[in-house]
């Protein structure tokens, strides 16, 4: 192995502690510069990185001695932190949604073919063994071919527990946008690319009350839909039914059940990376609880990132995270317009993961 990619960090909020406890040690990483807004705030964490330095953000961009940018900036600067990226010939790796317009997004990607660099997204969550594991039975056909599948998405919303939610209900916001990308990106690679969407959607309440910290009470405005549902109709043939609610107290429905002519699969949660894949074939007694067989075992934030640095083409890729968005954008507008909605993009299926123990991928 050479020398270790340099990376600089642009946004060193909550996320980054997660990013950080994965890559700090990782022997093909170097964490070289943080930059946020904050300067103290990125002060701080790099105090706690060996040889890393902390720089205001147009100098962290600028750095030739720093080769990838990951951003973890919010979702309105993806695409500006991006593009600085970009232009100063650096690959980028960001938090999801790439950026938080589609014409933005595809520009991003537009330059970064100009400049031949890479851009990988977030989430890195379908790379786990919990997703993988699941594409590996619907791949290796001992369920039949796959016809549909359901995405669930239900909570009563962030105001209970966020002591500042206002982003999550102003344009931008709104379950499908915070939510829908793990679940989106993992029926792109459980099914395949989407091709149309139908979608439905709702604003019961104008107001929220904020249930925790110092604004405990305070109630804020709703400006966006907190209920999206709709169909998603992929390039096989498949139909996917997705709820994204803010809206719903509990749910006992599974994350994703993905439908066959020979059984269903039952998909764990897919903002996170392990968990329970169980099946239930036609004319069995009962569900049958799969063990890993595919995916990067014990994965946490940042994988995606080893992954773009490592493999021959990145499983959270540009193009894949382009096309989420489209699918997100395009549902939005279909329940806005109501009727259905052709997309303009389209990606192939990352390539699967093989069953990686964490004592390999961690080491590089």
């Amino acid at each position: 192995m050479g020398e270790p990619h340099r990376v600089g960090i642009v946004g060193t909020g909550w996320i980054s502690g997660a990013y950080l406890a994965t890559l700090r040690d990782h022997p093909s990483v170097t964490i070289a510069a943080v930059a946020d807004l904050d300067a103290a705030r990125a002060a701080s964490v790099a105090e706690g990185l060996a040889g890393c330095q902390a720089l205001p953000v147009d100098r962290l961009l600028s750095d030739d001695s720093v080769g990838t940018i990951l951003n973890l900036t919010t979702p309105a600067a993806h695409a500006s932190i991006g593009l600085g990226a970009i232009t100063n010939n650096k690959h980028v790796y960001g938090e999801k949604p790439l950026a938080a317009e589609l014409p933005a997004a595809r520009s991003l990607l537009e330059r970064a073919a100009e400049f031949e660099v890479t851009v990988g997204c977030a989430p890195d969550t379908v790379l786990g063994t919990g997703v993988q594991t699941a594409r590996a039975v619907i791949d290796n056909g001992s369920v039949g071919r796959p016809l549909s599948a359901v995405a669930v998405m239900a909570t009563p919303g962030h105001e209970r527990w966020h002591h500042n939610p206002d982003f999550y209900y102003q344009p931008g916001g709104g379950p499908l946008l915070d939510m829908g990308p793990y679940y989106v990106t993992a029926l792109v690679h459980l099914l395949g690319p989407i091709v149309a969407v139908t979608g439905a959607s709702a604003r019961p309440r104008a107001l929220r009350e904020i249930g925790t910290g110092p604004r405990a009470g305070e109630r804020i405005p709703v400006g966006v839909d907190t209920h999206v549902t709709g169909i998603l109709h992929h390039a096989n043939g498949a139909l996917s039914t997705i709820t994204t609610s803010f809206d719903a107290v509990r749910t006992t429905a599974a994350p994703i059940e993905v439908h066959c002519e020979g059984g269903t699969v039952a998909v764990p949660d897919p903002n996170l990376f392990a968990g329970d894949v169980r099946v239930f074939e036609l004319g069995a007694a009962d569900w049958r609880t799969v063990p890993p067989t595919a995916g990067y075992e014990d994965a946490s934030r940042g994988v995606g990132l080893i992954d773009m640095l490592t493999a021959p083409a990145p499983r959270a890729g540009g193009e894949l995270a382009l096309h989420v968005l489209d699918a997100m954008m395009s549902l939005l507008r279909s329940a806005g317009e109501g009727r259905r909605v052709e997309l303009t993009t389209t990606t192939g299926r990352p390539d699967p993961v093989p069953l990686t123990p964490a004592t390999r991928w961690r080491r590089g």
